[in-house]
């Protein structure tokens, strides 16, 4: 297990009255999820004003110091190592897991502490790192409830439509683990070798009662809706996208009804805590649009590495060390960071889930079908 270190170089903590940095990792260009990213900046952004309204860090300015990843790995590690040679005391962010994954790598490798906002997969880091925490549930936590809410709507026979990805490797393994002892099959349909009309070929030749759409956004998931929705031997088949495909003001947008009725996972509680009440408030303005569970998560990471900040200084090694004693209050709960088991990372182990879709008689609301 690795352990934290004195930094070296240009390490955060000056006491000169200077701004306290942190370096933001956002998707904000394609092939990035460009909506999820802005979500995601607009929450990172709300909180750093509000804590400098409050006094900043011991009365030195919260800097937020944004680097787009544009879904590219190599380019988030480079980001990392970059934002630690700039001085960030910490590295907040990013929304897709395999990016995350390399970023958390370089942050472990150098001594930077990372706070992941909204990347679930389970491996962030090869060996346990004490210099990554993350505040969205792993993909094995979120992914088994899915299959669950599959089972017990009587689908047994899951087809899933997948790109080559370590993250939907993961999710189609998760799944077939949770269904396989419970009498369910999951059949791989490979994209990178199907088109939207050959796909649906195929899930009327296997009989799956379910699809799910483990694949990029927008393209090839939008139009393998319209295809499967189009498609008249395919009408009782369910459509299902635990990544959260759904969950974006664009999905509706090109999709209109046929993107309605189709379950997708979310990081939020049934009611927001009042912290999270007044901040969905002021995101609905920011965004002219209902802030997604991106947008929270984005508020909360900021939240939490101000109050570590503000307790324990901003010396690098100090903030790692220092994430088994957070206890914070966030949009979505209490935010507290614990060991789970088969987890490398520090983990908020009660993150809020829920399986959600949008209602078909009105696809701008989003009905609860499921919560763990």
């Amino acid at each position: 297990m690795s352990t934290p270190s004195t930094p070296s170089g240009t390490g955060a903590g000056r006491p000169d009255g200077s701004a306290v940095r942190i370096g933001a990792l956002v998707p904000l260009t394609r092939p990035g999820w460009v909506e999820a990213g802005q979500h995601l900046l607009a929450g990172l952004e709300l909180a750093v004003s509000e804590v400098n309204d409050a006094g900043g860090i011991t009365g030195r300015p919260l800097e937020l110091v944004v680097r787009d990843t544009a879904a590219d790995p190599a380019r988030a590690a480079a980001a990392v190592e970059e934002l630690a040679g700039l001085g960030v005391a910490a590295v907040a962010g990013e929304y897709h897991s395999v990016v995350a994954r390399a970023a958390a790598a370089m942050a472990d490798a150098i001594g930077l502490p990372y706070l992941c906002s909204s990347a679930v997969l389970d491996t962030l880091t090869e060996q346990p790192t004490e210099w990554v925490a993350r505040l969205c549930p792993p993909q094995s936590r979120g992914w088994r409830i899915y299959a669950d809410l599959l089972l017990d709507a009587g689908h047994s026979r899951i087809a899933v439509a997948a790109q080559p990805s370590v993250y939907w490797a993961a999710g189609t393994r998760i799944l077939r683990d949770c269904l396989t002892p419970r009498g369910g099959t999951v059949v791989e349909l490979d994209m990178s070798a199907l088109s939207p009309a050959a796909l649906c070929d195929e899930l009327a030749d296997k009989g799956a009662t379910a699809l799910l759409l483990l694949v990029g956004h927008p393209d090839p998931a939008v139009p393998i809706v319209r295809s499967v929705r189009g498609d008249r031997r395919l009408a009782e088949i369910m459509i299902g996208a635990p990544a959260g495909q759904p969950e974006f003001a664009e999905w509706a947008a090109l999709l209109g009804d046929e993107g309605a009725a189709i379950p997708f996972l979310r990081y939020l509680p049934e009611r927001l805590t009042p912290l999270g009440a007044r901040v969905e408030k002021t995101l609905r303005e920011r965004l002219a649009e209902t802030p997604s569970f991106v947008a929270f998560e984005g508020y909360d990471a900021v939240t939490v590495l101000a109050d570590v900040l503000r307790s324990h200084g901003t010396d690098r090694a100090r903030t790692a060390a220092a994430w088994p004693r957070v206890d914070v209050e966030g949009t979505r709960g209490r935010i507290r960071f614990s060991r789970t088991p088969g987890i490398s990372v520090w983990q908020w182990a009660s993150t809020p889930i829920q399986v959600v879709d949008r209602d078909p008689a009105e696809p701008d609301r989003f009905r609860i079908l499921h919560a763990g």
